[in-house]
């Protein structure tokens, strides 16, 4: 994927220079960021990073835990500017718009750029409002008949539906973690959002859980374009297209999957797959 011109970000300190392995078959490219540090009052936690991300496709973050990936993952839905103190320089740009434009309306870029956290958040609502509360916010629906097909669709692309039609005016709060997970995976596609992040999905989850939610995550590629952080190097060989290893703040190096675990470029991406540290 081609560089863009250097942005003038003038904490964009290139220590290094990121290797990138490019795809095979590259696909359309829905986010471009171009020097991106991320400032915590004196804390520069990310340095000067650049990456695009595919369309349609699973791209994964990993590194050891500090590392700066899910700071880096929050500038894309603008979550950092909730925390006191952080600034974020560089560029994003999502289809051609700069994403850190004080002119844009955050609460519509957090419909266009869905979350799911770590830790399963249902609403303390039924399943039925955990679904609705977004496409009513943001004026998707109205009528009970429109809201009841987007409740259903959303359940079903979650792989949820089964499990849930028979209940779904009972608390969002009573299901199990897998279940709840996939909830909130509901809510996030509920309001059609372009790209979803996901930060850490399965990391409070069983095994079996974890396998069905990583095969959620690959159905709804075809949809979606996601950017998954994750700690289990086996969660981003199965589940994504491209991944990134991220090491004290800088991205070290990114390519396709197969290339980044099989054979790897750089003697730190090496050490940290290997288990030499991490």
């Amino acid at each position: 994927m081609a560089e863009a011109p250097k942005t003038n970000n003038p904490h964009a300190h290139n220590r290094f220079q990121t290797i990138r392995i490019p795809d095979p078959a590259p696909r359309p490219v829905k986010i471009e960021a171009r020097d991106v540090s991320v400032i915590y009052g004196s804390k520069e936690a990310v340095h000067g990073i650049s990456i695009d991300i595919p369309a349609q496709a699973v791209t994964a973050f990993i590194g050891p835990s500090g590392c700066g990936k899910s700071t880096f993952l929050r500038c894309f839905n603008r979550m950092n500017d909730t925390i006191p103190g952080c600034r974020v320089l560089g560029e994003i740009m999502m289809d051609g718009e700069d994403l850190n434009d004080h002119s844009l309306d955050v609460v519509l870029l957090r419909a266009r750029v869905g979350m799911v956290f770590q830790k399963p958040n249902p609403f303390p609502k039924s399943i039925y409002e955990n679904i609705c509360y977004g496409p009513r916010i943001h004026g998707l629906a109205h009528k009970k008949a429109d809201l009841d097909v987007i409740v259903e669709r959303s359940l079903v692309r979650a792989g949820l539906w089964n499990e849930v039609k028979d209940r779904l005016h009972e608390p969002g709060t009573g299901l199990s973690g897998g279940q709840q997970q996939r909830l909130c995976i509901a809510r996030a596609i509920a309001v059609e959002p372009e790209v979803i992040l996901m930060d850490e999905p399965c990391s409070a989850l069983d095994p079996i859980a974890t396998a069905t939610v990583e095969g959620l995550i690959k159905e709804l590629r075809e949809n979606y374009t996601i950017i998954i952080v994750t700690h289990s190097m086996s969660q981003a060989q199965r589940v994504s297209d491209r991944t990134a290893y991220f090491h004290l703040g800088d991205l070290i190096e990114e390519g396709p999957t197969s290339s980044i675990f099989n054979d790897p470029q750089e003697p730190r991406t090496r050490d940290y797959i290997s288990g030499v540290f991490g």
